[in-house]
């Protein structure tokens, strides 16, 4: 088989993993050698579905020694399998980078004979890249769930970044659907790495001879394969960021490509919009200092499709509000839906200098479409008064002309012009 059909099948094969970002990483440019991932080594360029393509994304081999349901590489399955030499795979990065048709590699793997073996041969592709070939430039490893933590410690010693995917969130599902793996198989090289990168925090950069995983680790959950929740989904991110200290949880709406098999639905409603959902609840995990316990509950396991999940939260939590504008605390600002933690940033620096009004809200950058629900601005009020709840969420989900329609609809509830509210209230 020729380099151009391998190149073919086992790109094809490597589509389905969306764990491949490659910021993060700062390895300069060296002497006589090629590349680097100083910004801005690496350019960021995204497909329509929302997946990288700056990186040469491809599978060292598909011919799997596993058995996995949702896996189109499983070794039940009838297709094309194809391998390539660590050789091959190293001077086909070095002449895809020359030619300037990708900026980095992201490489994973099925099972070759064991997981082990299959961690040696990724290693000897990043080797022979690293040392022989003087590429300084990104490499994305997926470290290969059993392998001795020995062959996953030096993978990092070669790789920017490194991910391990859990893919179903439960143990119980997971032996349904994967009996060859086991959650531990998955988290134990995960908390490998972690202490790794920890034990190295505590030295200067000019004792450590080499980086280790310098753009940290990664991991990826389908969504819509099981009957798991989003709570439950949300939990298990929440956990791992904590526990591991993982850069990015993906998350990978479940496309059915293995057909006729009664442990997976045949068809998935949404499951690009929950995916939307659950990448927007995970912002708010990172970023916003919310919990998961926070955003979803056992009597409301899943998120709303129809609202994002701080609008679905406000709403939940509408007794909270309005707040003071003027008063509110950074974090209780990036709780009001509309405000981001640029405009919160903006809200904090510029009232040390005076009181805010409505219309100094526009200048920096909130959603007053959404935020004018749930704020005062010197204890004015400017949204709609005794509104209901299911009434302001077709608000919160329509566009201008739904919403004018909805209020003269319902003008003979609401007063239109700004309300005090008394000073007292909760800011």
């Amino acid at each position: 088989m020729n380099l151009q059909s391998k190149i073919e099948i086992l790109a094809e094969s490597a589509k389905y993993d969306v764990s491949c970002s490659s910021s993060g990483s700062e390895r300069n440019a060296k002497k006589g050698m090629i590349g680097n991932t100083a910004l801005p080594g690496i350019c960021h360029s995204w497909s329509s579905d929302g997946r990288c393509i700056s990186l040469l994304k491809i599978l060292m081999s598909n011919n799997c020694v596993y058995d996995c349901a949702y896996c189109v590489n499983r070794r039940s399955n009838d297709f094309r399998r194809a391998s390539f030499t660590p050789e091959e795979l190293a001077d086909i990065t070095m002449n895809f980078y020359k030619r300037n048709y990708i900026e980095g590699l992201f490489l994973s793997s099925a099972v070759i004979r064991n997981p082990d073996y299959t961690m040696e041969q990724m290693i000897k592709v990043a080797q022979l890249l690293r040392e022989e070939k003087g590429y300084n430039g990104y490499i994305h490893l997926k470290a290969i769930p059993g392998a001795d933590h020995k062959l996953i410690e030096t993978a990092g010693y070669y790789a920017d970044r490194m991910s391990l995917n859990l893919e179903v969130p439960t143990q119980n599902n997971l032996q349904l659907l994967a009996p060859e793996k086991t959650q531990e198989a998955i988290t134990s090289p995960m908390l490998h790495v972690k202490n790794k990168i920890d034990e190295l925090a505590h030295y200067n950069k000019r004792e450590i001879s080499k980086p280790f995983v310098p753009a940290g680790q990664t991991t990826q959950l389908m969504v819509g394969a099981t009957n798991d929740s989003d709570l439950t989904i949300m939990h298990l991110s929440e956990r791992m960021y904590k526990q591991m200290k993982l850069k990015r949880v993906y998350y990978s709406a479940y496309i059915p490509v293995v057909k006729d098999n009664n442990l997976l639905p045949a068809q998935v409603d949404t499951p690009l919009l929950r995916e939307h959902r659950l990448y927007q609840a995970d912002w708010l995990l990172r970023f916003y200092k919310f919990n998961a316990h926070e955003l979803l509950t056992k009597e409301a396991p899943n998120f709303d499709p129809l609202l994002d999940p701080k609008c679905n939260w406000a709403l939940l939590h509408y007794d909270k509000f309005p707040i003071e504008i003027n008063r509110a605390d950074y974090y209780l600002l990036l709780r009001i839906p509309g405000i981001g933690p640029t405009s919160a940033r903006r809200i904090v620096e510029t009232r040390r200098f005076a009181y805010l009004n409505f219309e100094d809200l526009k200048k920096m950058g909130v959603v007053l479409k959404r935020a004018q629900h749930f704020i005062l601005c010197k204890g004015k009020f400017y949204g709609q008064k005794n509104i209901r709840i299911e009434l302001l969420k077709q608000l919160l989900t329509s566009n201008n002309r739904q919403t004018d329609q909805l209020l003269n609809n319902q003008i003979n509830l609401f007063n239109l012009y700004p309300q005090t509210f008394d000073k007292t209230l909760r800011a």
